[in-house]
């Protein structure tokens, strides 16, 4: 079985957006997926992208994919690179999809110049956190990600 990494196209929009509520149905939280195929499109291929994506394929069918973005260190004075999600399906795991995922945007990030390459995992997923461990990443145990969101959002910028 071939594993290979293309860049996503505007038509991936539909299976990205079912790789997200799958992803989501493993995080134990499906209903906090809001996002709409129209909105993952723009997100992605709209005139303004906040985020990339790659599609792993295994033998030609769509087997995972990898969604990211850049963000940027004051303390390196160049930018990084953020994997947002990387997802691949249940019965394809174990096959190299995701090292090759995570391969492919390591050499992203080389080629961009990024100093970084991060993301965040739930720290009950023990499987994927042994994989991460295996290919070399390391926790960030002295930092807490933090988060406003919805009504809290709308207060601290004074709109609530």
């Amino acid at each position: 079985m071939t594993i290979t990494i293309r860049p996503a196209t505007p038509d991936d929009t539909a299976t990205i957006m079912r790789f997200v509520r799958e992803l989501a149905e493993f995080e134990r939280e499906p209903e906090a997926v809001t996002a709409t195929d129209a909105a993952m499109h723009a997100a992605l291929f709209g005139a303004h992208p906040a985020a990339e994506a790659v599609i792993a394929a295994q033998d030609g069918v769509s087997v995972g994919m990898a969604v990211f973005f850049h963000n940027f260190s004051t303390w390196t004075g160049v930018r990084g690179l953020y994997l947002e999600d990387l997802y691949v399906t249940p019965a394809a795991r174990g096959a190299g999809a995701g090292r090759a995922l995570l391969q492919h945007l390591a050499g992203i990030a080389l080629d961009r110049g990024c100093a970084r390459f991060e993301w965040a995992v739930l720290d009950w997923n023990v499987r994927a956190i042994e994989f991460y461990r295996k290919v070399g990443a390391q926790p960030m145990d002295d930092w807490t990600t933090q988060r406003v969101t919805g009504e809290a959002l709308r207060t601290l910028a004074g709109r609530g």
